[in-house]
């Protein structure tokens, strides 16, 4: 079954990247979708085009880090839809430097958006899932480095890390009420946040942008290719639509093989 006819979902950072790419999938699917991002006009402009697509969305201007702005975003998505069935917790962003010259305040923002986000989102959508135990999904993105450390990504992959241990903890939560959680961890997906890395890792390791792709980025993978939005979506479509609790608290790696668990 990949019909969200009737759903509703709320997906942050979802202007552009993975997470416009899996608003974009579930709006043919059949949801209404709340595309939040930090940027207003760019969360209107990805909705204008659902809508003009035939589908049912809505901007959100949120930034995750705000506990007012992600309760007021999330109630505006079910004043406008009626209710909320799912959650992407998405948005993120990066910055790389080794620990020793890693400035603390790049540290806690880095765990704000990707940590404290995720918790905060969660918090505001269980209000509407656990009412009368009607449930929901709520699937964060992860990365590989949930499992694996990359040089020069301390904050990242620590953030990423605990996105686990949360989904985890509400997957035994979640049960009673019929809520479920996932994390998705795909391995290098050329979106904007990683275009970026590229020339600052071929800085910091001095080497080549070539070879941070060749040698850094896609080493590990089975065929030296990248991971794509549409992998992704793919696979959120997937987990929003499983019929049953059997994969709860479950982290998936979509990685070309880079990491195999």
């Amino acid at each position: 079954m990949t019909n969200l006819s009737g759903k509703v979902a709320l997906i942050t950072g979802a202007a552009s990247g993975i997470g416009k790419a899996i608003a974009e999938l579930y709006a043919k699917n059949g949801a209404a979708v709340g595309i939040a991002d930090i940027n207003q006009q760019a969360a209107d402009a990805a909705a204008a085009e659902i809508r003009a697509a035939g589908g049912k969305a809505i901007g959100i201007a949120m930034d995750v880090t705000d506990e007012a702005a992600v309760n007021a975003g999330t109630d505006k998505v079910v004043e406008a839809f009626g209710q909320l069935d799912i959650l992407i917790s998405n948005a993120g962003v990066q910055i790389i430097n080794p620990i020793d010259q890693f400035a603390y305040a790049d540290w806690k923002k880095m765990l704000a958006i990707h940590l404290d986000g995720g918790f905060l989102t969660t918090k505001a959508a269980l209000k509407h899932m656990y009412g009368g135990d009607r449930g929901g999904i709520v699937i964060y993105m992860g990365s590989v480095h949930s499992h694996e450390a990359s040089k020069l990504k301390s904050a990242y992959v620590t953030a990423k890390h605990g996105l686990l241990g949360l989904a985890r903890t509400l997957a035994k939560e979640g049960a009673p009420h019929n809520v479920r959680s996932h994390v998705i961890c795909p391995g290098f997906v050329r979106t904007p946040l990683v275009e970026k890395q590229i020339p600052e890792q071929a800085k910091e390791l001095g080497i080549s942008e070539a070879e941070v792709i060749r040698n850094v980025m896609l080493k590990d993978t089975v065929d030296a290719t990248f991971t794509t939005v549409e992998d992704i979506a793919q696979t959120a479509l997937y987990l929003a639509t499983f019929p049953s609790a059997a994969l709860t608290g479950q982290s998936f790696v979509v990685s070309h093989g880079w990491y195999m668990q």
